[in-house]
């Protein structure tokens, strides 16, 4: 009965150990995002940028191969007609 009691009081703590662990570190993160700048909102908006510019880019390239998937299909089944 002690060594069951024991692993119930050390689990017990050790949850307790991690929710307050959880909750602190949540806390301090906040806290460290808490005062942005207006330059690194600047450079936020500048990333942003560039980000929405790459996926363009990707998604044109994306359509030009779907247009030579879609080609190459169409000349592989007209071949084997």
């Amino acid at each position: 009965m002690p060594e069951e009691a024991f692993i119930i009081v050390m689990t017990a703590m050790l949850s307790g150990i991690a929710i307050v662990g959880k909750l602190v570190w949540g806390y301090v993160d906040r806290q460290k995002h808490k005062d942005i700048s207006p330059r690194s909102i600047a450079n936020l908006d500048a990333r942003m940028e560039r980000i929405e510019h790459a996926v363009d880019a990707i998604a044109v390239e994306v359509e030009r191969i779907s247009e030579g998937q879609r080609f190459t299909t169409k000349l592989l089944s007209e071949r084997a007609a």
